[in-house]
């Protein structure tokens, strides 16, 4: 299984971006799909994830700036980022919460990370 996250770059404060995330490979079902960002010198934190039913979880910091979606058909995710802030500025990773086959353990994969960098 291999997670193939786009769409990170260099903006402006204000500005938007729209990441995008696909899970490919040896796949049976997946539970959810969601994104993780590490800033320097800060821990890796929840941003947003999204259930195969729709649900979805969102960090306070980005509640009502950003919006996760999922294809299921293409078993990719999307986190559109509007009104971007400096203190966006990270490394952002996929994560997908799923099973190979249907006799393997749900287990989490993570894409490699792509950055998102908001100037002021």
């Amino acid at each position: 299984v291999q997670l193939q996250a786009s769409g990170g770059g260099l903006v402006q404060a204000g500005g938007s971006l729209r990441l995008s995330c696909t899970a490919s490979g040896r796949i049976f079902s997946i539970n959810a799909m969601g994104w993780y960002r590490q800033a320097p010198g800060k821990q890796r934190e929840l941003v947003a994830d999204i259930t195969n039913d729709g649900g979805t979880n969102y960090a306070d910091s980005v509640m009502g700036r950003f919006a996760i979606s999922r294809d299921n058909a293409k078993n990719t995710a999307y986190l559109q980022m509007n009104s971007l802030k400096p203190d966006d500025t990270a490394v952002y990773y996929c994560n997908a919460v799923l099973k190979s086959t249907y006799y393997s353990p749900v287990r989490d994969y993570w894409g490699q990370g792509t950055l998102v960098t908001v100037s002021s």
